[in-house]
């Protein structure tokens, strides 16, 4: 996990990234390059994409499925990266976001910086849930439901990882279904196993005339049976471009 933050860390940043000149597609083959370089290898082709004030295309605009496939970074942007290597035969899975500062800024808007903490906030309700035998539903379900009571308009779909990305064990949520899902979230959490903290969480922005933005994150945790602990921390803060 600490590789796999560090190369998602150095993609993040004004060594890799000049704001009007740079495009996500390039950060994302710039990751394929830097993993092959390490000696390493990926399981899926990593996905980089933005979100931006001036861009609101309606309730599917941040959907999986409605990214272009490549854009140009300019000041002022979110971007969020989907990033996975294989080292020693396990996986990883992660995503972060960062944040390309304006002239003169020092610092993120208030209100992406709230997302990021309101991700943090479902990642603990999910994970203060977790026991051995407890249904991939049941979890999915819970912690929801103890989200929205909190006004955190969030999405879970989390998923076992190790030997394969998406590895052996109960679905919990998918990204574009909230309801219980027969079989597949129905067996049971099992002790001495890693998962994906994977979900979503949508905030209004008023730094962004009120737009509503989702704010993904997903970082690798390990679940002892008794508790439950990120392997290498987690993001709680927006990477900056440039660093400051």
């Amino acid at each position: 996990m600490r590789i796999a933050h560090g190369i998602i860390a150095e993609g993040l940043s004004e060594k890799v990234i000049t704001p009007g000149t740079t495009t996500t597609a390039d950060v994302a083959w710039w990751y394929r390059e830097r993993v092959r370089g390490l000696g390493l290898d990926t399981w899926f082709h990593p996905g980089v994409s933005l979100d931006r004030a001036e861009e609101n295309d309606g309730p599917k605009a941040n959907q999986f499925a409605n990214k272009p496939e490549s854009a140009v970074i300019l000041p002022g942007d979110l971007l969020h990266v989907d990033f996975g290597i294989t080292y020693l035969g396990l996986n990883t899975d992660t995503q972060h976001n960062a944040y390309v500062l304006l002239p003169g800024e020092t610092a993120a808007p208030d209100g992406l910086a709230a997302g990021i903490a309101a991700g943090n906030r479902v990642q603990d309700i999910l994970m203060s849930n977790f026991r051995s035998g407890i249904s991939g539903n049941e979890l999915q379900a819970k912690s929801r439901r103890e989200a929205i009571a909190e006004r955190l308009n969030a999405t879970i779909y989390s998923h076992a990882i190790g030997f394969h990305g998406h590895g052996a064990g109960p679905w919990i949520g998918m990204w574009d279904d909230q309801l219980a899902k027969p079989p597949v979230g129905e067996y049971p959490v099992f002790p001495n196993t890693a998962w994906s903290i994977e979900l979503n969480v949508q905030l209004t922005v008023p730094e962004w005339a009120g737009k509503v933005v989702q704010f993904k994150s997903e970082d690798d945790a390990y679940f002892d049976g008794r508790t439950i602990q990120f392997l290498d921390g987690r993001q709680e803060e927006l990477h900056l471009i440039p660093r400051q």
